[in-house]
């Protein structure tokens, strides 16, 4: 009594709703003050286009996952801490959301803000 189970369509996310998860995941992170464009160019896209998250860069590809950000980190945290953090974090929440592998979480630190501190 073995039926075969056959597939009636498919699922398919879209970059931009992975980014959507990223983006949220990334602001929950310690030492993270906000994502950044890649570069000029890129920011230029990013203010015409309201559909991509600034700074999160994701690529699905056969059923994997890769994530590029581009984050600005508070002064005086532990740079590479609070990057881990992010990779872990962000992994956790987009597995957890979707069920698909992610095979990288790149973090480019772009720059680091200094509080003002009176």
């Amino acid at each position: 009594m073995s039926e075969e189970i056959q597939a009636r369509g498919r699922i398919e996310v879209a970059p931009a709703a992975v980014a959507s998860i990223v983006s949220e995941a990334v602001q929950t992170c310690y030492g993270v003050v906000g994502t950044v464009p890649k570069n000029f160019a890129t920011g230029l896209v990013d203010m015409l286009s309201t559909d991509r998250k600034r700074g999160v860069e994701v690529v699905v590809r056969d059923g994997h996952i890769t994530i590029d950000l581009y984050v600005v980190v508070e002064y005086g945290t532990r740079v590479s801490s609070v990057a881990k953090s992010i990779k872990h974090v962000v992994k956790y929440q987009v597995e957890k959301a979707l069920e698909l592998p992610v095979v990288a979480v790149n973090v480019h630190i772009q720059a680091l803000r200094v509080s003002d501190r009176e």
